[in-house]
């Protein structure tokens, strides 16, 4: 297999494809798409047979602890003792300033480091790009204008320049190859070259499975237990079983109201996140610019479509508010205040397992026995995403002008072993094993196992507060603030005895219940686990591709700005509409101010014409 002639014959399909075979017209490709290169004009396409078979990567374990010296003995004679600051730049943070805590311990200890985290705010990215300097590592939302201009201002350190790859991210060059590739050759489609900038979170070291459900429908089970299991058929059943559990469960933990829902708008983009979001978690439609695209037909919805899947999650959301289910602070609360609700069993309800049952089963509740666990309407097809080692589109990259470029290469190495992985998701690792300091470790048949401690940070990450000796504070706080991925969490973890790094799924920790509420759900449903049960019901694939946008026209990033503006913040006014007239002449206005903002339809035929590209791409692999 030639990898480079597979991802060049992407890039070719992703600027020439037909959509034959998804049963629509391919519209002309707009005129910014990027510089035209090599790859563009001269690779033929791949074969869906060439996709297939792309070979799986055959990750290697852990460097030696001489390995690891070998690395630490080189920064220090670049950088002698002193402790230095780093600054991570993330477009993905919701922290700003000196991170805490134990991963601040665990990168004190390795590499002598202090980082400070940069979010993204209003006017941050443009203020640090005329400043010269965004940062020492640099996290990207996604490869998307941001960063494309960012590469092609000479914003970012190339990873092959005075052999930095080879050196100090030697893992990351030796079991990432497909993702480092896919990076160069999405460089040089925008004109950037074929220069080595990063790569892509969630790599996977297989193509043949899907990533772990997070889109899981997470209700309060216990809730749904005392009104006898109701069936939950469609959204009208889904209402139904909301304004019972208000009657059973009015007030919270802290005496105020409760609500089926409690939403935050701290990840708005192009539309609500919640609303886009919940189309994508009940009809398996993923998001694609002003609208969603069905994954399984090629189809494209604008966001403004009549009966479309986002009016429809509108009216829905609407629909709740109106019967007091939607808390009346979700368009200014934070995500973190959204927290403290779930927290305070102040929702009943949340497509995401990270809003919904990752916080609200402690160990307090469960004892209580209550809990949040997936229940998924019969006619609901929730979204998963395809494994791709070729990476995902949230970039790790290391500024241009950072001083310590060593350094950087060297941390973000760390964070792709399987040491640094363990270690970045489950706390640091316990060289004790069972009884030591730490929060994981192998047994001795390599199985994935978690400590005292290690076991109760899993089960309440915000309630487990950390020794001394690991930064003290709650387990949460402390964890790297920075908020992306290197492998997929479902990826092989070479140093375990055949497993992942999701320890959803070690075998140490499949056991019998310790709860009652939790054997009630697992007879219920007959499976396991959450991830067991997702994949027991309807749901769609995200087949895992090499698409990424195309650049837009400065005359349509205008557009696009005011589009997006006026979609958010007439979507917000429509979901507190106060009574279905109310509603309707909300929607009016917002479809009615888009097309003034939009006259020609610029927006719709750019988005049109992403999915006939990215359908193109699916039906390689299908």
């Amino acid at each position: 297999m030639n990898l480079k002639k597979i991802l060049a014959g992407l890039v070719a399909v992703s600027m020439t494809c037909s959509l034959a075979a998804c049963g629509a017209t391919t519209p002309d490709m707009p005129s910014d798409t990027g510089a035209q290169t090599d790859a563009q004009t001269t690779s033929a396409a791949p074969t869906a047979e060439d996709i297939i078979t792309t070979a799986d990567v055959e990750a290697s374990a852990t460097p030696t602890k001489d390995e690891k010296e070998a690395i630490k003995e080189k920064l220090k004679e670049i950088y002698g003792d002193e402790t230095i600051n780093l600054t991570v730049y993330s477009q993905l943070a919701n922290y700003s300033g000196e991170l805490k805590g134990w991963f601040a311990e665990v990168m004190k200890r390795e590499f002598n480091v202090v980082m400070t985290i940069i979010p993204e705010t209003d006017g941050t990215y443009d203020t640090r790009m005329e400043s010269g300097n965004l940062g020492d590592i640099v996290i990207f939302g996604s490869n998307g204008d941001n960063y494309q201009n960012a590469a092609k201002n000479g914003m970012l350190f190339d990873w092959n320049e005075d052999d930095i790859l080879s050196e100090f991210g030697s893992y990351i060059k030796e079991n990432m190859p497909y993702a480092l590739e896919n990076n160069a050759r999405f460089n040089n489609t925008f004109g950037a070259g074929e220069t080595v900038y990063g790569f892509g979170h969630n790599v996977a070291t297989s193509t043949s499975d899907h990533d772990a459900f997070f889109y899981t429908m997470d209700i309060r089970w216990d809730l749904y237990k005392e009104l006898g299991y109701p069936e939950i058929n469609n959204l009208d059943d889904l209402y139904n079983t909301f304004v019972e559990m208000k009657k059973l469960s009015p007030t919270d933990e802290n005496g105020a109201e409760t609500y089926a829902m409690s939403l935050w708008p701290d990840w708005d983009g192009n539309m609500v996140m919640y609303v886009k979001a919940f189309a994508t978690c009940y009809w398996g439609m993923d998001e694609m610019g002003f609208g969603l695209y069905d994954v399984e037909t090629g189809e494209y919805h604008d966001c403004l479509e009549e009966n479309g899947p986002y009016l429809k999650s509108l009216k829905f959301f609407n629909k709740l508010f109106q019967a007091g289910l939607i808390d009346p602070n979700s368009m200014t609360q934070t995500y973190n205040e959204m927290s403290e609700k779930v927290q305070a069993s102040g929702a009943f309800f949340s497509i995401f397992d990270y809003a919904g049952s990752a916080l609200y089963n402690t160990e307090q509740h469960l004892e209580a026995g209550k809990g949040m666990y997936p229940v998924v309407p019969a006619d609901a097809t929730p979204l998963c995403y395809g494994m791709n080692v070729l990476g995902g589109n949230r970039l790790w990259t290391i500024g241009a002008n950072t001083e310590y470029p060593e350094l950087c290469m060297a941390i973000i190495n760390y964070l792709c072993t399987p040491e640094g992985y363990m270690t970045y998701w489950w706390g640091p690792k316990s060289e004790g094993g069972k009884d030591g300091d730490g929060c994981w470790y192998y047994d001795e048949n390599g199985n994935c196992c978690f400590t005292e401690l290690g076991e109760a940070a899993f089960k309440d990450r915000k309630g487990t507060i950390m020794p001394d000796e690991w930064g003290g504070g709650n387990f949460n706080d402390g964890t790297f603030q920075a908020n992306n991925t290197t492998w997929s969490k479902d990826a092989s973890n070479p140093d375990s005895n055949g497993e992942t790094y999701n320890a959803d799924n070690w075998a140490s920790r499949r056991t019998a219940a310790n709860y009652d509420i939790l054997q009630d759900w697992r007879d219920k449903t007959g499976v396991y686990n959450a991830q067991e049960y997702m994949d027991s019901v309807n749901h769609k694939v995200s087949i895992a591709t090499s698409y990424t946008e195309s650049t837009r026209s400065d005359e349509l990033k205008i557009i696009w700005e005011q589009v997006a503006t006026c979609v958010k913040s007439y979507t917000w006014q429509a979901i507190y509409a106060k009574s279905d007239e109310e509603y309707d002449k909300i929607v009016a206005e917002m479809t009615a101010k888009v097309k003034e903002y939009d006259p020609n339809g610029e927006c719709l035929a750019w988005c049109e014409n992403e999915a006939s590209i990215r359908c193109a791409l699916e039906d390689l692999v299908r």
